[in-house]
């Protein structure tokens, strides 16, 4: 458990390689805690090693069939291995077990949609169509120049390439659809607010897609991948905020506006449109809104669990350390933020009044 806490910090830290290490450490010493191979399938995912993380899916789900989170990363791995079917079916059976997780919902509609792509492009290859007369007629053929003069063209209109994009704590991710691209016919463009992606297509023409995106992002930090069936552009979020929308719009530019506002600047209110005969105070919209979240008035868990949430933002490292350890090690029934109360020793499971802890053997 003290490998498996350490981890978990490393992980935060986003040092994912020693964050491997150390769950790995916490699986030598025992190899039958489901959770820690379900973590370190998270690790690999991050790392984009998605058949390593496949298999420690199915290690986790083998030793507890009901570890949703088990689920959810093997669908993400199947998923980036294109074997979308399958995603979708590991996605369904997580939803099952956890159907208050927006996320499996999100995943199932993007597994569809490849599956529902991938169908409609083996459709449009086997429904060619075929010009020829059948050996069993004796009709006399027309002659070459009346074929030229009464035959017209048949024009196909294939489907224009699609793009779609979804997006993590850390990244956005933009897909194109379009299958078999050399890496040489394709050219990218990215700045710290636009993408710009042009590909040359089989038949000659360009595929451009130009994008003015909602908030800002690293370009140093983004990766292309080609792959068989798509394009893939992972982009750094700047900031690890939610993205409403994928390109900039008067909301998006509203909410930017808002963040950049400075109080000492007097009469720079930002309101937006300015050519609207309506004006409206976005800096007020915005503080009204974290106002009333403030003054909500939770109960019960979600009171207790917005109180621990806003202890561990507050807290430095040793508290979120000490908060941790100590809730890993007490199977969750301690919550401690004194390091060097429990940093040397490890905590024990309380459970709570008129309750009793067991240990079952396996």
């Amino acid at each position: 458990m003290e490998c498996f806490s350490k981890a978990n910090e490393e992980f935060v830290r986003e040092n994912y390689l020693k964050a491997l290490e150390l769950y790995s450490e916490a699986i030598s010493a025992d190899d039958t805690n489901d959770d820690f191979y379900s973590s370190r399938a998270h690790t690999y995912l991050k790392l984009e090693h998605y058949k390593d993380a496949l298999q420690d899916c199915n290690k986790a789900i083998e030793l507890n069939p009901k570890n949703a989170k088990a689920f959810y990363r093997k669908g993400v791995s199947l998923f980036n291995l294109e074997d979308y079917k399958s995603a979708k079916d590991a996605f369904c059976s997580g939803q099952a077990i956890d159907n208050q997780d927006e996320n499996f919902k999100t995943w199932i509609r993007k597994c569809e949609a490849e599956i529902d792509l991938s169908t409609q492009e083996s459709t449009d290859t086997s429904s060619q169509i075929k010009v020829g007369v059948s050996s069993t007629e004796k009709k006399e053929l027309p002659s070459a120049e009346k074929m030229a003069t009464t035959e017209k063209p048949v024009i196909i209109n294939k489907p224009k390439p699609k793009h779609d994009w979804y997006q993590t704590q850390t990244h956005v991710v933009v897909t194109i659809l379009i299958k078999q691209v050399n890496k040489e016919d394709l050219t990218t463009d990215i700045t710290e607010q636009t993408l710009n992606a042009t590909v040359k297509l089989s038949s000659g023409s360009d595929y451009v897609l130009d994008l003015d995106l909602a908030h800002k992002i690293v370009p140093e930090k983004c990766i292309t991948k080609i792959m068989s069936t798509k394009i893939e552009i992972k982009l750094k979020k700047a900031e690890e905020i939610q993205w409403q929308k994928l390109e900039r719009s008067p909301e998006t530019e509203a909410v930017a506006a808002v963040k950049h506002f400075t109080p000492e600047g007097g009469d720079d209110i930002h309101k937006y449109p300015t050519s609207s005969h309506i004006t409206r105070n976005w800096d007020k919209m915005v503080n009204d809104i974290k106002e009333e979240e403030k003054n909500e008035k939770l109960e019960g868990d979600a009171a207790l669990n917005k109180l621990f949430q806003q202890i561990y933002a507050d807290g430095n490292e040793e508290t979120k350390k000490a908060m941790m350890k100590s809730f890993y090690e007490s199977g969750g029934t301690v919550l401690s933020t004194n390091w060097n109360e429990i940093g040397g020793q490890k905590v024990e499971v309380k459970p709570p009044d008129g309750m009793e802890y067991k240990k079952w053997e396996s």
